[in-house]
């Protein structure tokens, strides 16, 4: 099985929405998210535009790097932004460039969730994990 941690600096809202959508779209993945200065919660727009999708992360709480059980990844891929990562020893890095939505409107999320499914599609098709032939 092959893992992929989802990074951002918030785990508020970019790396949240790219879990929730590794774990629907993904087959023989095991997906988590966190961020190098987690916020105290996920950012309600981020909720209520994957809650449009028919994706719940109401229950998903922010996590920085060490809450996470151990480190052992074979991808790390990072949302763009300053995010400070860790060492992840032998995990490739993927480096998307996906602008912060926190603190624009709801537009912007929207925007934003579209441009992550698309990466996290392609991420896990390219890497033979989808559920879906596309």
């Amino acid at each position: 099985m092959i893992r992929i941690l989802f990074a951002c600096v918030g785990n508020s809202a970019r790396s949240q929405m790219a879990e929730a959508y590794c774990r629907e779209f993904g087959r023989d993945v095991e997906c988590a998210s966190a961020g190098s200065s987690p916020a105290a919660m996920v950012q309600p727009n981020s909720v209520a535009v994957m809650q449009e999708v028919g994706i719940d992360i109401s229950a998903a709480r922010p996590q920085g790097f060490k809450d996470l059980p151990d480190l052992k990844y074979g991808y790390l891929v990072t949302m763009g932004c300053e995010v400070v990562c860790p060492f992840l020893p032998g995990a490739k890095e993927v480096k998307w460039e996906i602008p912060d939505p926190h603190g624009k409107d709801i537009a912007e999320f929207r925007r934003v969730r579209d441009i992550i499914k698309a990466e996290v599609s392609k991420l896990l098709t390219d890497l033979g994990l989808s559920k879906t032939k596309e």
